[in-house]
């Protein structure tokens, strides 16, 4: 996985229902306006000219960026009496959950109803997307946005869901402010057909190293699968703690599920797991957001807390009363270790007691997952600790337990490793930091040579705990894999059909952003490494293939759509590091300032987005709306370390001389980038 400085040295080793899928419908909706669509052949790659084009506005804040788009004319405005439809009862889900998405920040009614469409809609259909192989069918689809209406098309649920993602990106960012904005919500006509690259696309998070709550994970699918992403991977043990409860064996989480990395034994961070319940609930909240969860309970290494936990229980009736066998670790008795060390601990494969142990694990989260894979770990399990033959002869056993679940095994691309027999199909992650013919790309060769798939996430493109810069985050975050830190262009700027000599798309089944939680707490530490470094994998996984390179058109225009996420992520009150790699965009809307009695200004007349700007860096000016101007003050949490992204309020003082209405403008610039006006009417109450 990941964490050694010599990792070539380890070598051998909110809440929806969910939604069925259902078979393609035709249907013709009736009311809206949109081009015909049979003859609409798509590309089988995008040229770079189209990653420079500016004739499709409505695409230009849109990550990941679609297949195709065709501009129209004119604009669709969201207004008050707009409702979605629902023409099959199986769309009335993903129609609900949209309405949800919509209505905080519009103020809205947006009522779900079936029939025909009606101006201002936005309709829901399932039915074949013209121009779509099977394939891409499974989870593409087509969105029409003309004056009169919208309409998102797709032959699955999973594509209709994906739509939605798409419409949110085309209406103004402000449109996931969990508040009530002012608009207008307005969209310029386009037609947008799409459909993934790659069917697996991953976030992993690490709750093992310090304890993360359900709540917190459903956060980061929110805001995951808001760009398309669709597989979160859950490593849920390791060396310091182990977070799910297991039945028939409670010390796993009495004992094993306390501390965390750093912890001085326990004095600091308590630790804690999931029950049961909570993990289901937790696969049911990812299947509503169209996501599987893969669980992972690494073995035959990191599972210090599973034999600290374990080796003294000789009560147990699942075991033979001598459960020190387990233990196959550098240490006899094991020892708590509370650092980030790795590479000590391992099962002992002949250990009856160990198999007691993982078959139970392995059948009881195979029960509760909504994934084909069950992901065994496998990494960092040095010959110095268990031989090759030895390491082999566990991932194999284990392997058929997975495959006697009904589940696919998979693991860190260690398990490709001499001697391994996995079924051909079984996945192997790929975490190295080798590229090319690098010799320490061999976990990958051979995983192809066994007839195994691949997961891309090599570490210094796709491990979000990594810094941006060597010192930035200043104490969140590792630096072993990008001494230099890993900001952006590194994430983005990569091809996982390519990246080993020998690996190619035939292999590559999809990409996954590892988040491993050493140094993190909290949600908000999590999103400042997580965002916006996501987003590029997200699009790597998603886009048609084009060539990728720091001068390249495709990473130009990808920085230019990602400077407009900024404002988006800010209005819904994600944190994230504004890199100084983007040009970040401004954005303005109107506030619900008022006059009082003495016709004096209260309240705050808007909203700023300003993503890694301080206010001392941007000029507000004031026009009242009666020949006056003035300055405007900005309020809000300064930018600071990790807590940079803030929004700000703008206020002014003014008392106005008539008590007629006025129409106030503010204006907001910052050096390079565009300068936002907006405007907001005041009345006085006398």
């Amino acid at each position: 996985m990941r964490h050694s400085r010599a990792y070539g040295a380890f070598h051998p080793f909110r809440p929806f229902r969910t939604v069925a899928l259902l078979a393609a419908l035709s249907l013709t909706v009736a009311g809206l306006a949109v081009p015909a669509a049979a003859a609409d052949p798509l590309p089988a790659a995008v040229p770079a000219s189209a990653y420079l084009s500016t004739s499709a506005p409505a695409i230009s804040s849109v990550v990941p960026k679609p297949v195709t788009s065709v501009p129209g004319t004119g604009v669709f405005t969201l207004a008050k009496g707009s409702r979605i439809v629902a023409t099959q009862s199986a769309t009335t889900s993903v129609a609900r959950s949209l309405g949800a998405d919509l209505r905080p920040s519009t103020g809205f009614a947006l009522p779900v109803v079936s029939g025909p469409a009606r101006n201002g809609d936005i309709t829901l259909s399932l039915g074949a997307v013209p121009g779509l192989s099977a394939d891409q069918q499974a989870e593409g689809y087509r969105v029409e946005v003309t004056t009169h209406g919208v309409l998102l098309q797709a032959k699955t649920t999973h594509g209709l869901f994906n739509a939605v993602q798409t419409l949110r990106q085309l209406l103004p960012s402000w449109i996931d402010s969990p508040t009530r904005r002012s608009g207008p919500w307005t969209i310029s006509s386009t037609r947008i057909t799409d459909y993934p690259r790659y069917a697996y696309r991953g976030i992993m998070l690490d709750i093992a190293r310090h304890f993360e709550s359900p709540a917190v994970a459903e956060e980061l699918i929110d805001q995951a699968s808001a760009y398309k992403i669709n597989t979160f991977h859950l490593h849920l043990s390791d060396d310091q703690g182990f977070r799910i409860v297991i039945n028939g064996f409670p010390r796993l989480t009495s004992i094993g599920a306390k501390g965390a990395v750093g912890t001085d034994g326990r004095t600091v961070d308590p630790g804690g797991f999931w029950t049961q319940a909570q993990y289901r609930s937790f696969v049911a909240y990812a299947a509503a957001h169209f996501m599987t969860v893969i669980p992972e309970v690494d073995s035959p290494g990191h599972t210090n807390a599973i034999i600290n936990a374990e080796f003294g229980d000789t009560a147990n009736p699942y075991l033979d009363g001598h459960p020190a066998d387990i233990n196959c670790s550098t240490n006899h008795p094991p020892v708590w270790n509370y650092t980030g060390d790795v590479g000590y601990s391992a099962l002992c494969p002949e250990s009856a007691n160990t198999w007691t142990l993982l078959t139970a694990i392995v059948q009881q989260l195979g029960a509760m997952s909504s994934s084909r894979y069950y992901d065994l770990g496998g990494d960092e399990t040095p010959s110095t600790t268990l031989a090759e033959n030895r390491y082999a002869a566990l991932v194999n056993r284990e392997a058929r337990i997975v495959k006697a679940t009904g589940k696919t095994a998979m693991g860190w691309a260690e398990i490709s490793g001499p001697g391994t027999t996995l079924a051909p199909g079984s996945v192997a992650e790929y975490w190295n930091p080798a590229s090319g013919s690098d010799p320490d790309t061999v976990s990958a060769t051979d995983a192809v040579k066994k007839h195994m798939k691949i997961v891309m996430a090599p570490a210094t493109h796709a491990y979000l705990d990594q810094r941006y810069t060597e010192t930035v985050p200043a104490v969140l975050g590792q630096t072993w894999a990008c001494e230099k830190g890993c900001d952006i262009d590194q994430f983005y700027n990569w091809d996982p059909s390519t990246y080993v000599t020998g690996v190619t798309d035939h292999d590559v089944i999809g990409v996954e952003g590892a988040m491993w939680t050493e140094t993190i707490r909290n949600l908000s530490e999590i999103d400042y490494l997580v965002m916006p470094r996501l987003l590029a994998l997200a699009e790597l996984a998603w886009s048609p293939k084009v060539t990728r390179t720091v001068k390249s058109p495709a990473y130009q225009y990808f920085l230019g759509r990602l400077g407009a996420q900024g404002d988006r992520l800010q209005a819904a009150g994600v944190n994230f590091y504004p890199t100084p790699e983007v040009r970040w965009r401004l954005d303005l809307t109107a506030g619900a300032a008022t006059l009082d009695r003495t016709r004096t200004v209260q309240g705050p007349l808007a909203t700023v987005a300003a993503p890694g700007r301080t206010t001392d860096t941007l000029t507000v000016k004031i026009n009242w709306g009666d020949g006056h101007s003035s300055p405007g003050t900005l309020s809000g949490d300064p930018a600071v370390n990790t807590s940079i992204n803030g929004l700000y309020a703008v206020q002014g003082d003014h008392t106005y001389s008539g008590a007629e209405s006025h129409r106030v403008t503010i204006t907001v610039s910052a050096p390079g980038t565009a300068t936002v006006t907006t405007s907001v009417s005041l009345r006085s109450n006398r």
